[in-house]
């Protein structure tokens, strides 16, 4: 029996209310971290970090979105003997490529440093980091059936007591490290990550093993394996152009601080500077744009399995309440981030860092991020309509152009141009998901809705400008002017958007699908 249709509304729920959590949570650990090690130690942090999600992504083989697609159909039409060989399937493909791209990781790190890393500083952070992959390979399989179940509380609490178990490993190994040199303090940083991994897997393992599948009598794995060739073949289908685009994101991440470092001495700056720049960028810019793009990719989680419930039922209708609801969202949510990073961009990484120079990165970015809230949502349309090949050609391209972008803006700009380059190529994929999606079912929306989200944007900036200006001529210090200014404005921009009647609430209570 499937799954009462609500549950993607509650599932989205749970997920957001767990990410919101987790922010916290990283974003107490990141304040520490980047004051403890500073923008060098960010840096070789940013740096060390790349290879990872590429081993993960050639081991998982794009098998956890697959996973949920399949099972939430499998779900949907009653299939529960094809919902545990999916699963028995996975977890012997993840399990054995994922040891072996691991231990060859491990054997070859010094070869693969000096091709990767700018700066083999990072080669202690690579080195501490690398073993986390079979563990987060084997988590996604398990997260991909309970997606495809919609049982999202199950990943909600694994990703609470992941980053709770994070946040104490850093401030510990962190401490206990520094005194050894940057390098060292942030091998513990990635270290930390390994064992809060470890701990999220044995939760999921021990909440599929209490409320996963029965197996039948004379079900073994064998047996799953020997007679799962179709479904093999409908993983595989499905996860390798899944998995191409995470290969070809992963080696583009891998390059990136080197692509970076590059344009930017073209552009006469030295390594160390270089290297300062990219920890700005990485790790004092990028946390604060995504920290508002919690709730659509929550929503873009509960999006897959309930787009391909809807798409196997041939319920055209239900697919476009869906995506209507998702571009709402990410409207409703990217227009007040927007506004509060672009106006705040100096105050906010200034009380957060101690970093004032990371202010203007963020201020250029912040507009053209805002397209981002909406690439989330696109994408998981996409995938739960079973479009993978559209979605890894999109990726291609728009990478591609944002690697040009940013390797000709740097050289002659510096990381200004860096930053320009990164959020060009954001747009190009947000517009190349549409007119996929546009060209396959079409898209239908009301124009209206957005003017007036337009409108309360510019009303929220101005607000936010005069209240920042009030509360400065107070003499408050600069903390509590930023956080009073930012309420207010948020308070306005509610008000607005009631005053305006640009959400009617009770249309979009009767757009979330019921049982």
């Amino acid at each position: 029996m499937s799954q009462p249709k609500s549950s993607f509304v509650k599932g989205t729920l749970v997920l957001s209310a767990a990410a919101f959590i987790n922010r916290i949570l990283g974003f107490i650990s990141g304040m520490y971290i980047a004051r403890a090690l500073g923008a060098e130690g960010i840096g070789l942090l940013m740096m060390a970090h790349p290879l990872v999600p590429l081993v993960i992504t050639i081991t998982e083989l794009g098998l956890p979105v697959a996973i949920s697609k399949l099972v939430a159909e499998a779900n949907e039409q009653g299939d529960r003997a094809k919902i545990r060989r999916i699963l028995h399937i996975s977890l012997a493909i993840t399990s054995v490529l994922s040891i072996s791209l691991t231990t060859f990781s491990l054997l070859g790190s010094e070869w693969i440093a000096s091709i990767l890393l700018s700066d083999q500083r990072a080669y202690y952070a690579m080195l501490a980091i690398t073993p986390i992959a079979p563990i987060v390979a084997i988590s996604a399989v398990l997260k991909g059936y309970f997606r495809g179940m919609q049982q999202m509380k199950a990943i909600a609490a694994s990703d609470v007591l992941e980053h709770t178990v994070q946040i104490a490993c850093v401030l510990a190994l962190v401490h206990l490290l520094l005194p050894y040199g940057v390098a060292y303090a942030a091998a513990g940083a990635m270290a930390a990550s390994v064992v809060s991994e470890v701990i999220s897997l044995l939760f999921l393992a021990a909440s599929y093993k209490l409320y996963g599948e029965r197996k039948e009598a004379g079900e073994t794995w064998k047996s799953h394996l020997k007679h799962g060739r179709s479904t093999l073949t409908e993983l595989l289908n499905l996860g390798l152009p899944t998995a191409g685009q995470g290969v070809f994101h992963s080696l583009y991440s891998a390059f990136q601080p080197l692509l970076i470092t590059s344009s930017l001495a073209l552009a006469g700056i030295s390594t160390a500077m270089a290297t300062k720049q990219f920890g700005l960028l990485a790790g004092y810019t990028f946390p604060l744009l995504f920290m508002p793009s919690f709730i659509t990719n929550s929503l873009s989680t509960a999006l897959v399995p309930a787009i391909s419930e809807a798409a196997v039922s041939k319920n055209s209708l239900l697919i476009h309440e869906r995506m209507n609801q998702a571009m709402m969202v990410g409207l409703l949510i990217g227009a007040p981030a927007t506004i509060i990073l672009f106006q705040w961009a100096t105050p906010l990484t200034s009380v957060i860092y101690d970093a004032p120079d990371a202010g203007m990165l963020l201020q250029i970015l912040a507009p053209m991020f805002f397209f981002h809230y909406f690439d989330a949502p696109l994408h998981a349309i996409l995938l739960g309509l079973g479009r993978t090949n559209a979605a890894l050609w999109n990726f291609v391209i728009s990478t591609a152009f944002k690697a040009v972008s940013i390797f000709v803006f740097g050289s002659q700009f510096g990381i200004v141009g860096v930053a320009f380059g990164i959020g060009i190529g954001m747009v190009l994929q947000m517009l190349l998901n549409f007119f996929s999606i546009s060209s396959s079912i079409g898209f239908y929306w009301r124009v209206e809705p957005y003017i007036k989200v337009g409108l309360c944007m510019v009303l929220m900036a101005l607000c936010g400008r005069w209240t920042m200006h009030y509360f400065t001529s107070l003499e408050w210090p600069m903390a509590w002017s930023m956080v009073a200014s930012i309420t207010v404005s948020l308070l306005f921009y509610i008000c607005t958007l009631m005053l305006t009647n640009t959400v009617n609430w009770r249309s979009f209570r009767r757009t979330i699908p019921t049982s």
